[in-house]
């Protein structure tokens, strides 16, 4: 704006000093050069204003030169019209360039933004996944609760009456808390258009991994397994996860390496369990779908919901691993200050 206005101001005090001096075909209210430097100047404004403020100073550009005109004691060379017509094509142009310009930076926001929306959908959605899953493991625990509650009055001789009511307390809290926990599973199945078939299918453990193995050979792929240490029964969010967890690598296997040679290990730990899943490098190059990574997201959300590591990344062949330390047991949440509080 301040070299506009210094632009639009020395022509017209050049064209009012040199007005007397000019003849007949002398270019007058502006010279070439002049025109030329403001176009250049309205040119440069419009790219960096609105559009609003680039016509307004089109306008006032074209009143100056038309007071310089009415003022003149003699007839001149007009060229009024021309160099308007010049200015107006620099800001018509300069605007079209500002507008684009702000188009594309507002597109290239709002695919930020959708890609954004779309990460945290797919992390909510992959979360909902997991606690379907475990609504059934928390089921079984709560269902033992309350019938081990039923049944131990009758293990003793002679229970006395305070026994009797703090099992039975029990036992109507554990049944109520898994009426609340179906009535917030149904809530995350409500949507859920295949949840129906599988609500009673009972949730796959380790000693179901034959089955994925089979599977994915059946599907073209050199799977050989590994087992360390002595296989022991884990709690039952563990062996989800962990079934859960060599399930999606194996998947993505398919997906992004057809043809590649696959190795799952296993190793049981006194303190957890180790998975790790490689692969070599695919026969042909697979371009990546646009939704990758949603199987990364899954296995990163289950090992940290059980206080665990993953570590994925590619191999010095070309490949790609997965490797997953879970612990034996899930660690416990913090207490609440509240209930700790004697």
């Amino acid at each position: 704006m301040p070299a506009w206005w210094l632009s639009t101001i020395g022509l017209s005090a050049t064209a009012a000093a040199a007005e007397t001096g000019a003849d007949r075909d002398t270019l007058w209210p502006w010279s070439v050069a002049g025109i030329a430097l403001h176009t250049l100047v309205l040119l440069l404004l419009a790219l960096r204003v609105r559009p609003r403020v680039a016509v307004e100073a089109l306008g006032l550009t074209v009143l100056a030169g038309l007071l310089n005109t009415s003022l003149a004691s003699q007839n001149h060379n007009q060229v009024l019209t021309r160099g308007a017509v010049i200015f107006a094509t620099a800001v018509v142009v300069g605007t079209a360039l500002r507008g684009r310009r702000v188009a594309r930076t507002r597109l290239v926001r709002q695919e930020e933004l959708t890609a954004e929306e779309r990460s945290r959908r797919t992390l909510l959605e992959e979360r909902n996944r997991i606690a379907r899953e475990l609504h059934d493991v928390v089921a079984h625990h709560m269902s033992v609760i309350s019938i081990q509650a039923q049944v131990a009055p009758h293990l003793v001789d002679a229970p006395t009456a305070e026994l009797t009511e703090n099992l039975a307390g029990i036992r109507e809290s554990a049944v109520e808390a898994l009426t609340e926990l179906r009535r917030v599973l149904g809530v995350l199945r409500s949507e859920d258009a295949g949840a129906e078939g599988v609500r009673h299918a009972p949730q796959p453990t380790l000693d179901r991994l034959d089955e994925v193995v089979a599977k994915v050979r059946g599907a073209g792929l050199t799977v050989t397994t590994e087992t360390t240490g002595a296989p022991r029964p884990l709690s039952p969010g563990v062996e989800l996860s962990a079934f859960r967890i060599v399930q999606e690598a194996l998947s993505n296997v398919l997906r992004h390496a057809p043809g590649a040679a696959v190795r799952v290990a296993i190793g049981y730990r006194p303190d957890g369990l180790t998975l790790r899943i490689a692969n070599t490098a695919p026969r042909e190059p697979v371009p990546l779908p646009p939704d990758t990574g949603h199987g990364l997201l899954g296995m990163r959300e289950r090992t940290a919901m059980l206080g665990g590591e993953l570590a994925t990344g590619r191999t010095p062949d070309g490949g790609w691993e997965v490797t997953a330390i879970l612990p034996a047991t899930a660690p416990k949440p913090p207490a609440d200050p509240v209930e700790a509080r004697p």
